[in-house]
């Protein structure tokens, strides 16, 4: 496993993260497909194997008991001090008023909610899951550099927003000596490339790490045009990223068995690696539901496309629709 610092800090990374909103109770989720307990905690133990040190999950993944999975697991297997643990706040945990968003109540709520489901005094890394338009930005970012003075997280991040959003989260911070975004958690893949308009140039200007999620597109870059899984027919929100660009972008997954075929590797190890060359990527993030996904995830560090292999996975794409950020 290759180790890089997050963005413009001394904090080191595993080169891939892994995912964590595949793991909790599927009853408490919008996905029918995630894995209980039992079935993730091999996951979670193959990743620490393969030298994976970062993780990350979400309050919202599985009503909270993707955090729990992943809290227990990290305690039964791993050294905390050198574990890069993340999660994030913003979407509903309740009904009610204040059952969402960045107001400071939610924040300081939220924080200790989810340390008490990972078991833990601090995470890592506490990431804005999307940007609240209902709440000041300077309420959020004063809030968060609180949660890092008060020992609770010892980073803050941002995820799935416009670039012009996040610039401004990053002004106000500075003009208040508050803590900064150091990464961005943005949608970004062979097949959904928008974030390269203004995200990662941003990004790379301001030395942010980007963690990007979906690196293949929900499974999408990994298989035949026309075979299914039960993710693939259950999954609303897979659907409602790509379904809409699915003629145009069917070329590009082509495109991508057709090299993997010529190098005898999974497609998986294409798709990665194609991300991996993008600067300024830190660590995608993995999705793994299965020990396979780990071990092409972590084989994909090992491919260096070439500028020819790469001009020809990146001729077909055309502008899509933006999604995530909204």
């Amino acid at each position: 496993m290759e180790y890089v610092k997050l963005g413009n800090t001394g904090l080191d990374v595993s080169r891939l993260c892994l995912g964590c909103m595949g793991f909790g109770v599927a009853e408490r989720w919008v996905h029918p497909w995630v894995l209980n307990e039992e079935n993730s905690r091999p996951i979670i133990q193959k990743a620490l194997e393969l030298g994976i040190n970062f993780f990350d999950t979400a309050n919202v993944y599985s009503d909270g008991t993707s955090e729990e999975i992943v809290g227990r697991a990290l305690k039964d297997f791993a050294n905390r001090d050198e574990i890069v643990l993340a999660t994030k706040v913003y979407f509903p945990m309740h009904e009610g008023p204040n059952g969402a968003g960045l107001s400071r109540k939610a924040i300081m709520s939220e924080i200790d909610k989810s340390l008490q489901r990972l078991g833990t005094d601090y995470v890592d890394l506490y990431q804005i899951h999307r940007w609240d338009y209902n709440t000041p930005i300077e309420e959020t970012m004063e809030a968060l550099h609180d949660v890092v003075k008060a020992g609770k997280a010892r980073y803050i991040g941002a995820s799935a927003m416009y670039a012009w959003q996040f610039l401004k989260a990053l002004h106000v911070a500075e003009k208040n000596g508050w803590t900064r975004f150091v990464s961005m958690q943005n949608h970004y893949n062979l097949i959904y490339r928008e974030e390269e308009r203004e995200m990662m140039p941003l990004c790379k200007a301001e030395k942010i790490g980007v963690i990007p999620y979906s690196p293949l597109a929900s499974g999408r870059l990994t298989r035949d045009w026309s075979e299914k899984t039960h993710r693939s027919e259950t999954d609303q929100v897979q659907k409602s990223k790509y379904d809409a660009t699915a003629d145009t972008d069917r070329l590009i997954v082509e495109r991508v068995a057709e090299i993997a075929e010529k190098r005898g590797v999974p497609r998986a190890h294409i798709a990665i690696a194609w991300l991996l060359q993008k600067e300024p990527v830190t660590a995608p993030i993995i999705g793994a539901t299965k020990i396979s996904h780990l071990e092409d995830a972590a084989a994909a560090l090992s491919v260096k496309l070439t500028a020819e292999e790469i001009a020809l996975l990146e001729e077909p794409y055309i502008p899509h629709p933006v999604v995530g950020a909204l």
